[in-house]
């Protein structure tokens, strides 16, 4: 699944660490989270959509979409 966590991380000016401190989980989560290699499980990702003060729908969005 892709996601804007990285750029929204970036426009607030915090480092993966800190976003992982906010969150709870360990940088590497982060780091696996951007980079698309781990969906965060239905809870970190109301976390994070309520800590970017965003709908879920605009952090994350499949790889394709199914007809």
């Amino acid at each position: 699944m892709k996601n804007a966590i990285r750029d929204l991380r970036a426009t607030r000016g915090w480092s993966q660490a800190h976003l992982a401190e906010l969150l709870d989980v360990s940088r590497q989560t982060v780091i696996a989270i951007e980079t698309g290699r781990y969906d965060p499980s239905l809870p970190l990702a109301f976390a994070l959509a309520k800590l970017f003060e965003q709908p879920i729908e605009s952090i994350f969005f499949p790889d394709q979409e199914t007809a």
